[in-house]
């Protein structure tokens, strides 16, 4: 049996049991799959990131580059933010603590985290939605009518007022059936916010995210044309909540916030 360091890390969060927790584990060399999809079952959050210093190229020129893979309680997944986010403080604060950034490169996507100030960024591929028809059964499963549905990777159903998207109490195991593994609803924001939001993937074993990096992936290039804005603040209205700044340049997102190791320790294997 041997010990593998594992981490709870608190993304777009500035103190402990704020924003999204990821279980982050650093590694030596990659797991089977079976073992890091039973770990992520075993942490049981929203999503649990594995990542590998890179060989070759990268490591040569002294680039901190790793590669890197999310599990969710059920299933691999191609592209998640918030535990990328987490992933990028433990290496900027533990691992290599004199690095200005790190690129984790997966098999979809390359993100990178830097330090920027008193935040994190990181840089992410847009997922830019499209109007489509509103599926059958989505308005009764949300328990909203939305006044219209673009769709990217995950459906964005729109709503009028935060006050809709702050009282929706969906059907998640309808939502479950729906085509698309998930759904973001969003509305103008009031105050500070330029749009609030939350995010439901009951179909990933996650009736709802906390704060989603992915789902802002959308939504950043969707307000960024509907506000005529490049630089958006957004409020993410689930339990927890957290507050996630975007930007968006036609190419790519960037979202800023913080993080925190709420728990760190070993898991046996």
């Amino acid at each position: 049996m041997t010990k593998t360091p594992i981490f709870i890390i608190d993304a777009f969060a500035d103190k402990p049991f704020h924003g999204n927790p990821a279980g982050v584990c650093p590694l030596d060399h990659w797991l089977p799959d079976e073992t890091m999809q039973a770990i992520a079952s075993e942490v049981n959050l929203s999503e649990t990131v594995f990542f590998v210093r890179c060989s070759g190229q990268g490591a040569d020129k002294g680039v901190q580059c790793y590669g890197i893979r999310w599990f969710m309680p059920t299933r691999e997944v191609d592209m998640i933010g918030h535990a990328t986010l987490a992933a990028g403080h433990l290496v900027l604060s533990r691992l290599a603590p004199l690095a200005q950034e790190v690129r984790f490169v997966s098999a979809s996507a390359t993100m990178v985290v830097r330090r920027n100030g008193t935040m994190l960024t990181l840089d992410m591929p847009p997922l830019v939605p499209t109007l489509i028809q509103t599926p059958d059964g989505l308005a009764k499963a949300l328990g909203g009518v939305p006044t219209q549905v673009p769709a990217s990777k995950h459906y964005l159903a729109l709503f009028e007022t935060a006050d809709e998207i702050a009282d929706l109490r969906p059907d998640f195991e309808a939502l479950a059936q729906l085509p698309l593994p998930a759904v973001i609803v969003s509305a103008r924001g009031t105050s500070e916010f330029d749009f609030v939001s939350r995010f439901f993937a009951p179909a990933n074993g996650v009736p709802e995210d906390a704060v989603s990096g992915v789902a802002h992936c959308c939504l950043a290039p969707f307000w960024s044309q509907a506000l005529d804005k490049r630089a958006l603040i957004g409020q993410q209205l689930s339990a927890r909540g957290g507050v996630i700044h975007c930007s968006y340049d036609n190419a790519r997102v960037v979202l800023g916030g913080n993080a925190v190791i709420s728990l760190e320790g070993a898991i046996s294997i």
